[in-house]
C-alpha cells in the first residue's frame, strides 16, 4: 500500500496486516507515504514494513516513524541480523524464494530468528514474480514456524488453499499482484470477493 485513499478503503475490510514496502528499486516503494496518513490504521490491523538488505539503523527509523508492528526481510540477510530485529520486540518475517522441497533446507539455520517465514516464488530478482510455486511441496515442510503463502495468488484460489494446503503451519496469505490495479494500489472489489470465498472474519482466530 502507498496510496492514502487506498488505506482508507483496506482498512474497511477483514485483513490482518497491511504492507508497506521501503526497498526504493521497488515500484510499490512507500517512503513518500506521509506517516501522519497512517492514523486511521486501527491497532487490529498491523502494518508490516518490508525491506531489503536495509539497515538495521534504517528500519528501526521506520519502525519509529511509521509505527510498524512487523518487519519483513525480503533480501539477503544472515540468521543473526533476523535475531537482533527480533529480540527488539518487533514481530519479524523473513521471505524465502522457494522452487522446490530442497529449498526448506535454507529455512533450518533461521528456526527461532523469525517469527514467520514467507514463501515465494523463485526468481533472479528481489520481490514477486506474480507466478506461483507448487504448492505440493509444501507436505516436505517440516519446520516449527509457521509460513505465510505468497506467489501469485489470485482470488479464483481461495478455494484451493482452503481445500488442498492442509497444514496447521500456513498462518496467512499474502494478496499482491493479481489484486493490484496499479502498483501499490489495490482492488477492493477482489479482495472483498477473496475474503468472502474463504468465509474469512479476522475476529475469530482460524487458519484459512
Amino acid at each position: 500500500m502507498k496510496y492514502p485513499e487506498n488505506i482508507r478503503e483496506l482498512i474497511r475490510l477483514p485483513v490482518d496486516m497491511m504492507g508497506l514496502i521501503f526497498y526504493e528499486k521497488s515500484a510499490r516503494y512507500a517512503g513518500h507515504l506521509p506517516a501522519n496518513e497512517l492514523r486511521t490504521v486501527p491497532p487490529d490491523i498491523q502494518k508490516v514494513g518490508v525491506f531489503v538488505n536495509a539497515s538495521q539503523e534504517d528500519i528501526f527509523a521506520k519502525i519509529r516513524d511509521y509505527g510498524l508492528q512487523i518487519v519483513q526481510l525480503h533480501g539477503d540477510e544472515p540468521p543473526g541480523f533476523c535475531r537482533e530485529i527480533k529480540k527488539s520486540g518487533i514481530k519479524t518475517i523473513k521471505a524465502f524464494r522457494i522452487e522446490m522441497g530442497g529449498d526448506f533446507r535454507e529455512c533450518s539455520s533461521y528456526e527461532n530468528t523469525c517469527d514467520y517465514f514467507l514463501f515465494d516464488t523463485k526468481t533472479p530478482q528481489y520481490g514477486g514474480s506474480g507466478k506461483k510455486f507448487d504448492w505440493g511441496i509444501l507436505l516436505s515442510y517440516k519446520s516449527e514456524t509457521p509460513f505465510i503463502l505468497s506467489g501469485g495468488i489470485g482470488v479464483e484460489d481461495a478455494e484451493s488453499i482452503r481445500e488442498t494446503i492442509q497444514t496447521p503451519k500456513l498462518f496467512g496469505v499474502d494478496l499482491n499482484s493479481r489484486f493490484e490495479t496499479g502498483p501499490g494500489e489495490k482492488d477492493m472489489e477482489k479482495l472483498k470477493e477473496f475474503c468472502l470465498s474463504l468465509n474469512y472474519d479476522r475476529r475469530v482466530n482460524h487458519n484459512p
